[in-house]
């Protein structure tokens, strides 16, 4: 018999047309429901063998794609677990009978752990995600195109800087030593938080005045090199004198850190009289300080890392003393008096 009853869910076992076999839970404790299932199943089974006809596949093996695909990802386990949300949703469906629609209506309203309503950027997030399982699944030929889903709209993107004053008043404000450098070396290089604490000293070279950001470390995946200015040469010399761990930032104690003192952080902003700022504004404060000092667009993309211009054009409006001279190419004020005191002289 090609279907079996285990606990109180039905399985079929099938001999395919092909000689390969077929064993798949239905999901249903009801003989009947499982006996429709194997029928078509077998049918369909026979019309992929017999007729060419392309292969139904389930929403399951999609979210198996998309785990293996980012299983290497900083983000794995949260990605793990809207996978899990996703399958509350849609597991046993066929991924090709999947709507644009029923994935936009599938979306949470609220945020699980928090019970607020779901943001415009978790809904993309989450969009993103089942998105990524559907073109995975397009790339293999499972179905013959992505279901359209539309972005939720975002706010405009949010760059929060503070000046060098007010930077210096934060870092004498910070209570602990080593939270004093690891601000100080974000504001010296642009580094991410991520970046500085794997920083190992073994991708130091205080000579060529370099730390290397693996591969590994990198938001993007990619290796590149981390320039380091006058100041931040300071303060890693200062901390190899006095540091024998492997990792260039560390507590006190020569313990790794793997995130600053949120405390410390937050009261050192309220006695400085900063509002509304957090540790990655420190990389927003280093990269408008450079394009208030004139440093190219796209250069300070290639120091700070981004993958795209685009991600660096949020700066530009901090100095547009470059583009004066090209404006001053068209006036018409002071060329008209020009023409008419020449006519008036001719006149006369």
């Amino acid at each position: 018999m090609s279907i079996k009853k285990r606990g109180d869910i039905w399985h079929i076992d099938i001999q395919a047309p092909d000689g390969s076999r077929v064993r798949r839970s239905t999901g249903t404790t009801d003989k009947r429901k499982a006996l429709e299932y194997h029928d078509k199943l077998k049918a369909e089974l026979w019309e992929i063998t017999k007729l060419n006809k392309k292969p139904q596949r389930l929403f399951e093996e999609a979210v198996i794609l998309f785990l293996k695909d980012g299983k290497e990802q900083k983000n794995f386990r949260v990605k793990q677990q809207r996978a899990k949300y996703f399958l509350n949703k849609f597991s046993g469906r066929e991924i090709s009978s999947i709507t644009g629609e029923e994935i936009l209506d599938s979306l949470p309203e609220y945020v699980e752990r928090t019970g607020k309503p779901a943001s415009n950027a978790t809904l993309n997030r989450y969009r993103a995600d089942i998105m990524r399982m559907f073109s995975l699944a397009y790339k293999l030929d499972w179905i013959d195109s992505v279901p359209f889903v539309p972005r939720a709209r975002e706010p405009v993107v949010r760059v929060r800087w503070i000046t060098k004053e007010q930077a210096a008043l934060l870092i004498s404000n910070l209570r602990l030593e080593w939270m004093k450098d690891v601000c100080s070396f974000a504001l010296s290089t642009g580094a991410r938080m991520s970046e500085i604490f794997t920083l190992t000293w073994h991708n130091v070279n205080l000579v060529n005045r370099i730390a290397s950001v693996t591969n590994v470390n990198a938001k993007s995946k990619r290796a590149r090199p981390l320039l380091l200015n006058h100041d931040a040469i300071e303060l890693i010399r200062k901390r190899r004198f006095r540091n024998n761990c492997e990792y260039v930032f560390t507590r006190n104690t020569l313990k790794r850190v793997f995130d600053i003192d949120r405390r410390d952080f937050y009261d050192a902003c309220q006695l400085s009289g900063i509002e509304d700022f957090t540790f990655h504004d420190l990389r927003h404060t280093w990269a408008s300080w450079h394009v208030q000092a004139g440093t190219p667009l796209f250069t300070l993309k290639e120091l700070g890392g981004w993958e795209t211009l685009e991600m660096v054009k949020k700066y530009a409006h901090l100095n547009a003393n470059h583009m004066l001279d090209f404006a001053n190419n068209v006036t018409f004020t002071a060329q008209s008096k020009i023409n008419l005191l020449n006519k008036v002289a001719q006149s006369s």
